[in-house]
């Protein structure tokens, strides 16, 4: 992970010149060009031209549920990004915390967001679970590591478009152990405008070693901190907050690291995510002596495999019938 420090406390505040990332004077939403204070990415750090994604951009839905949302009218939305070819992952969730749709009064729905695969030729299978399921949703873009910051702004450009009367959705990662009774239960008592929760990271190290997964090089990013973000294993926001995420977009270079990239967005518009009401709420990693409660006092967890999920929902199941 990042070099970071994980912070339930008040936020670093880190002045940094907004034209950094900014585009051309009349470039359209749809132009990727951009320029930048430190001009073109030289030839002696060809990397550099590497950190950047094809964002905004003209993407379309290949596999949709055009009307679903405005339908059911749901509370929360969950969407979970996962690769095509992962189907193992998709059931796993419809059989855990995915057949939760009715939490403490409040209707939940979920959707999965996928790119296109090299690895797969034509999407019958995909068409074939979409009909059966009607969760799934797939954009025309390469789905890739270095493709997750275009697979969340579409995310946050189908919740804009599709969910017109819900109040909050979650990013949730495939991998993720996921209490939806405690997620609403902290969400009928959260702010509901410009509303960002999840695990923060503050004072995270701007990576400069060529062989970390995360480099960013100077020439694309002078700064030696990131400004704090959620990471992107699991967050929850409010639906006021796609728009201006995405206005947002039209002036900050989309970087690949995409928890980072939201965060840059969020500082453009001066606005600071929020600390979860307690700090173990949103977990990175299980503990190694977990209590008997611990699945009914957490809301993420992050798991090792779809296998695991099922059975970490029967540990769940048995500790919220024993009282829990």
């Amino acid at each position: 992970m990042l070099e970071a420090s994980l912070s339930t406390g008040s936020g670093l505040q880190v002045l940094w010149p907004l034209d950094f990332w900014t585009r051309r004077s009349g470039s359209s939403p749809s132009d990727a060009t951009v320029t930048t204070k430190a001009s073109s990415i030289s030839a002696a750090d060809p990397a550099g031209s590497e950190v950047f994604v094809a964002y905004p951009g003209k993407y379309h839905f290949t596999l949709d549920e055009p009307n679903r949302c405005q339908q059911e009218r749901p509370f929360l939305v969950l969407i979970i990004p996962v690769a095509p070819h992962n189907s193992e992952a998709r059931d796993a969730i419809r059989n855990t915390w995915g057949k939760e749709t009715l939490v403490l009064g409040q209707r939940v729905s979920h959707y999965f967001l996928l790119g296109l695969s090299k690895l797969e030729n034509g999407t019958d299978p995909l068409q074939e679970q979409s009909q059966r399921h009607h969760d799934i949703l797939q954009s025309n873009f390469l789905d890739s590591y270095r493709n997750l910051t275009i697979k969340t702004m579409i995310m946050f450009e189908w919740v804009l478009s599709h969910c017109p009367n819900t109040s909050y959705a979650m990013k949730v990662d495939s991998d993720i152990f996921l209490n939806v009774q405690n997620l609403v239960g902290m969400l009928l008592k959260a702010p509901q405008h410009l509303y960002m929760t999840g695990m923060l990271v503050r004072r995270a190290a701007v990576l400069r070693d060529v062989h970390s997964k995360w480099y960013v090089p100077v020439s694309a990013f002078p700064e030696s901190l990131y400004p704090p973000y959620a990471l992107g294993l699991g967050y929850v926001f409010s639906l006021d907050l796609p728009e201006r995420i995405l206005e947002a977009s039209a002036h900050v270079r989309a970087l690949y690291i995409e928890d980072v990239y939201v965060g840059l967005c969020l500082r453009y518009l001066g606005i600071s995510p929020t600390d979860p009401p307690h700090a173990d709420l949103f977990r990175l990693t299980m503990p190694r002596s977990m209590r008997d409660c611990y699945w009914t006092s957490v809301i993420t967890t992050v798991l090792q495999s779809s296998r695991q999920l099922s059975q970490m929902w029967k540990s769940y199941q048995t500790q919220r019938r024993s009282g829990c």
